[in-house]
């Protein structure tokens, strides 16, 4: 069997915080990946399982373009985590301590960040309704939902609830709910956050196409935006999720997010 092999589909499956991840490399060989393959790898049962799928590509403008599918099939501009575990990857393979990682989202920055860690700019949040987006013009600070939650673009569309505790909200029953809220065209991720000390918070997510997920890197980069925007936070916030944590850093450059990174096993799919 050999990369271009027209049966096979070599991958590697990683996770940040439990977020994980089926990574292809189609860098020099024909695209395999579609809605199709992405949906069946997916399957927690009877495939690999995964929260998204991410596939590198060659492009003259970056050390590497990526694209991501939802285990639903679906698209996302952007999943910070998986950006970072690529990166890391991506850093080791060439030696490198910088990349430039390009998305449907724009140009990422990413760098090595000590201690096996590793940080990526995930890019100026969208605060406007129109760029996020929402249905219709309003405030976006506040939407008119109950519990009057806040809404962010990371590159995908992100509702955010500020409550007492995370851990007490019915996050299947209120997530499944919200990610199809009519004030969001394209679907939304939820999250559900609350302040356990100063800049520090714990949060809980629920991403579109995918479910409850153990974390969520452009989910964390956006309500950390969302808390810095209502004044319960400064823009360096250290975000505590099912899964581990994540240091955020809302900055003139954009959002930085950083944090630890696993590859746990390489495999074989046949197509």
């Amino acid at each position: 069997m050999t990369a271009n092999d027209s049966a096979y589909l070599p991958f590697m499956k990683m996770h940040g915080l439990g977020n994980d991840f089926v990574v292809v490399d189609e860098r020099g060989i024909t695209p395999r990946v579609d809605a199709a393959v992405a949906v069946a790898i997916a399957d927690r049962n009877r495939g690999v399982g995964f929260d998204q799928l991410a596939v590198l590509s060659e492009t003259p403008d970056a050390d590497v373009h990526l694209t991501f599918w939802n285990s639903d099939g679906s698209q996302s501009a952007a999943c910070g985590n998986a950006t970072r575990c690529i990166a890391r990857h991506l850093m080791e393979e060439t030696g490198k301590t910088a990349l430039t990682i390009t998305t449907d989202r724009g140009a990422l920055q990413a760098r090595d960040a000590g201690d096996g860690r590793t940080s990526v700019n995930m890019g100026q949040p969208q605060l406007a309704w129109d760029e996020i987006p929402l249905a219709h013009e309003m405030n976006t600070l506040e939407l008119p939902i109950e519990g009057a939650p806040t809404a962010t673009g990371m590159g995908n569309p992100h509702c955010t609830f500020f409550v007492d505790d995370a851990e007490a909200v019915d996050l299947a029953a209120m997530g499944a709910a919200l990610e199809h809220h009519p004030l969001y065209p394209q679907r939304t991720n939820v999250q559900f956050a609350s302040l356990i000390g100063p800049d520090h918070m714990r949060m809980r997510v629920w991403e579109r196409g995918v479910g409850i997920t153990l974390a969520s890197g452009s989910s964390s980069c956006a309500t950390a935006v969302a808390a810095a925007r209502r004044g319960l936070t400064g823009r360096d916030v250290t975000i505590d999720l099912d899964g581990g944590r994540l240091q955020i850093s809302w900055r003139d450059d954009g959002v930085w997010m950083t944090g630890p990174t696993a590859h746990v096993f390489d495999g074989v799919w046949r197509l």
